[in-house]
């Protein structure tokens, strides 16, 4: 763990600006990032840096202050107007406790993000420390700082994605799509596609040393960008932020860092690759109803309330990278709703635990981006119920029962929850344990179908919307996309065909029983 000063200084001034820092508090460790929720900012633990998410009066912001103080957090960051305000310095000063500016233009869930990454870089930094090895072999914001040394300019650390993995301190040189790239974690799309039709991607892919980008008509600065290689593997990408065309000697120099950082990174992918496949291991064994929940909780940074088990089909059987396709879904759907949820494949789906509450990363905003993935027509998601972590394996079951309504097509949506389809739950179950029983074949309905079979009618299906819609012809004739009054032949022709008196419930009962066993079995 950091102290404040430490975790404000890797974010950098382009996101946080340090207003007051009392004697005491450099000697607090930052424990963890909480938000301050409306009109209640709940419990607090020592060293928490407290987000005043909600805070928009000075009052409000004072009382947020004290309650953090007295709680023994470690600092309350606030946006403008509100930091720098007299009175509310005032109140940190008097309280003791740090107080930080958050850049009016930062988004409060890229914040959380960001800041829990610095402190997991820290976190690692010292781990490394007191195991005798190298401090720069897990600190890449440390490594980017020590290129933006040698190229004499800012410096972000990208993947193949195009997603930021560390980034310098420097802040001389900057510009909008800096500043957005930073706070996004990632080259905004806008951005991206700029670039992209300069045909920097296809450069680096074609192995150049450097690629230097020219200024932007939209107030873009020159880029100087070094691809990360290893045994011929494109592991990345270096950017720099440069005035205008770089000299021979200096571009060079940033290209010779490159192979520091890939094995960097090379080791960054393996300890990320075992970790993976570690949790991945742990959350199979959670959602079989196998594993300790202390030990689900602790491992899989998951909170104690209760969870859905999500179930992901996007239908790539026969492709040998199918899991990988479904995790690469999972990122794109669950980017911008804060970090990824705990994902794993089991028996070709892949299953992600997410929370059954209000907030980043929840059921309902996956929900939401699930919906958003027009393009993925052949996605299918299902939720089962929340359940404790011990009782996950429940919601495994009920997950893969609604996707399995889905798959068959008896339900219309691509995302749906358990208990939204408890309708559709009922009648299928009804019709699988009644599937084997012979119930289609008593009565008139078995003459109805051997009809339909010798001579191309219609007369089980005209039945089944008959009796769905009783006294609605309407209704009927519109489900079957014919007119009402082909409806009334069918029906007329149908009782001429077998006798049986619809007007007893039994009766209409007894053939919506089969006709239901007969569509859903």
């Amino acid at each position: 763990m950091g102290s404040v000063r430490a975790v404000v200084d890797r974010v950098g001034p382009t996101l946080l600006h340090m207003v007051h820092l009392p004697d005491s508090c450099p000697a607090v460790a930052v424990a963890d990032v909480v938000i301050a929720e409306p009109g209640a900012p709940g419990h607090l633990s020592a060293g928490d840096l407290v987000l005043a998410v909600a805070a928009s009066e000075t009052a409000e912001a004072i009382a947020l202050i004290r309650h953090s103080a007295d709680q023994g957090a470690a600092a309350v960051l606030v946006k403008p107007p509100l930091s720098e305000r007299s009175a509310v310095r005032r109140a940190a000063k008097t309280a003791g406790i740090g107080l930080v500016e958050v850049r009016a233009a930062a988004s409060w869930a890229q914040l959380v993000w960001l800041l829990r990454t610095v402190l997991d870089a820290i976190s690692d930094e010292s781990e490394t420390l007191e195991n005798g090895g190298e401090p720069g072999a897990a600190d890449l914001f440390r490594l980017a700082d020590a290129v933006a040394s040698v190229v004499d300019a800012p410096v972000t650390i990208e993947d193949t994605n195009s997603r930021v993995l560390a980034y310098s301190a420097r802040q001389d040189l900057t510009d909008p799509a800096r500043v957005s790239t930073i706070m996004g974690r990632r080259i905004p799309d806008d951005v991206l596609a700029r670039f992209r039709s300069r045909g920097v991607f296809r450069e680096l892919s074609r192995g150049r040393q450097t690629v230097f980008v020219p200024a932007q008509q939209d107030g873009t600065l020159p880029r100087l960008i070094v691809p990360i290689r290893m045994g011929g593997e494109l592991l990345g990408s270096m950017w720099a932020v440069v005035e205008g065309p770089v000299s021979d000697e200096r571009a060079a120099a940033f290209a010779d860092s490159a192979p520091v950082v890939a094995l960097h990174l090379l080791r960054r992918r393996a300890h990320d690759d075992a970790q993976r496949r570690a949790t991945a291991e742990l959350l199979r064994a959670v959602l079989q109803g196998t594993a300790s929940p202390r030990a689900a909780i602790a491992e899989l940074d998951l909170s104690e309330g209760p969870h859905r088990v999500v179930a992901i089909d996007t239908s790539s059987d026969g492709n040998p990278d199918a899991e990988g396709l479904r995790l690469a879904l999972l990122e794109r759907i669950s980017h911008g709703i804060g970090r990824r949820p705990p994902a794993t494949e089991l028996g070709g789906l892949l299953y992600a635990v997410v929370p059954d509450a209000d907030g980043p990363g929840a059921w309902t905003e996956l929900r939401a981006a699930l919906d958003a993935v027009g393009g993925d027509s052949d996605l299918r998601v299902a939720a089962g119920t929340a359940a404790p972590i011990g009782d996950l394996a429940r919601s495994r079951a009920e997950a893969e029962e609604a996707l399995g309504l889905l798959r068959a097509g008896l339900v219309p949506q691509r995302v749906v929850g358990f208990d939204e389809v408890w309708t559709a739950l009922a009648l299928h179950r009804a019709a699988t344990a009644a599937g084997n029983s012979g119930l289609t074949a008593l009565g008139p309905l078995a003459a109805i179908r051997a009809h339909d079979e010798a001579n191309g009618t219609d007369y089980v299906d005209t039945l089944y919307q008959w009796l769905r819609s009783p006294g609605d012809p309407r209704a009927a004739a519109h489900a079957l996309r014919i007119h009402p009054n082909t409806l009334r032949y069918r029906m007329r022709k149908l009782l001429e065909l077998v006798r049986v008196d619809l007007d007893d419930p039994q009766v209409r009962l007894a053939l919506t029983t089969q006709l239901v066993v007969l569509r859903w079995s």
